[in-house]
């Protein structure tokens, strides 16, 4: 039996390194994103390597968008075994007077929503699939750490989505679904290209690191691919007794700050 796995924000980063290494042990992988170039790049190397995917787009914070895709996943592959709930922005990183509440509301829209509004449409499938997994990408900000400038809304999000993880490992447990979080660290991605920093001097905390602030990799940034691996072992039976968790993927980083 095949199992099928949906992976978030699959077009780049570490939700295009967690597809293409699922798709490499024998998932079938819903490749979803809402930017179609950038999934159908990941769609094609799946394909390329001999993989299976099937391409979804769609805005994770839309209900009705999400609920069609899940289900276009489901009907070409059958079944529904693991979700990665990946997709997010960094956001609007500013002072907390000069947020706006439309930059606060974006971000929670996409990462705190976006993650709820996964979840709600793809368990009725885990559960008629007989258990399964999910793993929620969050980060060491607002569970490790919290001096990043101005990230206030990112820090809220990436706290609450550790928190539904926990709350559902739980409600879920009796339906042998299994859910997780990753807390990853400095990552080389692109999401700085959703960052909006906005008055970092008035934010910053004025600590420098000499050394930098990864410790495993000389201060170098970790790659997509270590978090990716961590991602595939959660939703393995390898990972079978374990819900509830968050695991830090940062290199030591969040010890650090």
């Amino acid at each position: 039996m095949t199992k099928v796995a949906l992976v978030t924000g699959a077009g780049s980063g570490i939700g295009k390194a967690a597809a293409v290494l699922l798709a490499s042990r024998g998932y079938t992988v819903g490749v979803l994103g809402h930017t179609e170039v950038e999934i159908a790049v990941t769609t094609e190397e799946i394909r390329a390597r001999g993989g299976k995917a099937v391409l979804l787009q769609a805005d994770i914070s839309d209900e009705n968008d999400m609920r069609k895709a899940v289900d276009d996943l489901v009907e070409q592959a059958g079944r529904l075994d693991v979700v990665v709930a990946n997709a997010g922005i960094n956001g609007v990183w500013a002072p907390i007077d000069d947020l706006t509440l439309e930059e606060w509301n974006r971000t929670i829209a996409i990462n705190l929503t976006g993650t709820f509004v996964t979840i709600r449409t793809t368990v009725p499938h885990l559960k008629r699939a007989g258990g399964g997994a999910i793993v929620v990408v969050s980060s060491i900000n607002g569970t490790r750490t919290f001096t990043t400038p101005g990230a206030t809304a990112y820090t809220a999000t990436k706290a609450g989505q550790v928190a539904m993880v926990q709350q559902l490992a739980l409600e879920l447990a009796r339906h042998h679904i299994r859910i997780n979080a990753v807390c990853p660290g400095e990552i080389e991605t692109n999401i700085g290209a959703n960052t909006d920093l906005r008055k970092e001097e008035e934010t910053a905390i004025p600590v420098v690191w000499p050394e930098g602030q990864v410790p495993i990799t000389d201060g170098k940034p970790g790659r997509s691919r270590d978090v990716a691996s961590v991602i595939a072992f959660l939703a393995s039976d390898d990972a079978g007794h374990m819900t509830g968790s968050p695991v830090w993927v940062d290199g030591g980083q969040g010890l650090l700050r």
